[in-house]
């Protein structure tokens, strides 16, 4: 007979081992993006593809992927399915024959900004714990850990 309890190892692991922590929030909260990016008819990858395509301009599949951090296996598959969808368009890049540049077309960017209006509610439900300052704090230590050759 097992009965409902309130956690009491977990917190205390996570304080111990903020890895594990780490591991499970950042599972929990993608699951959460996965989930709100499918509302969206958009997945996580497609957005933020496109969410860089129209930040910087057009780009070789390569520097999207490393950039993204996305493989760069499944990086082919979600461009193949951005261009089906007619979100971005690839040509042969004229400085090198060997790759592509991917570039947003305007129905992507269309597309980008009806998904990117309902990014905030979706950040404010995931991260309904925290507090405003809280959130810009957990912000700036993930940038912190994401990039550790800036970290001072």
């Amino acid at each position: 007979m097992t009965t409902e309890t309130k956690p009491t190892y977990f917190p205390q692991l996570a304080a111990e081992r903020p890895d594990i922590a780490l591991c499970r929030a950042s599972t929990a909260v993608s699951r959460a993006a996965e989930i709100h990016a499918g509302t969206q008819g958009l997945g996580v990858g497609q957005q933020l593809v496109l969410k860089m395509l129209d930040a910087v301009g057009a780009c070789s599949q390569q520097t999207l992927s490393a950039e993204l951090r996305i493989d760069r296996s499944v990086m082919v598959g979600v461009c193949d399915d951005l261009e089906k969808s007619g979100y971005v368009q690839r040509e042969r890049n004229p400085h090198d024959r060997r790759s592509y540049a991917v570039t947003i077309t305007d129905a992507g960017r269309d597309r980008l900004r009806r998904a990117e209006a309902a990014i905030p509610a979706y950040l404010d439900e995931t991260f309904a714990a925290l507090t405003a300052a809280e959130r810009r704090q957990l912000t700036a230590l993930l940038g912190k850990l994401l990039a550790p050759e800036t970290a001072g």
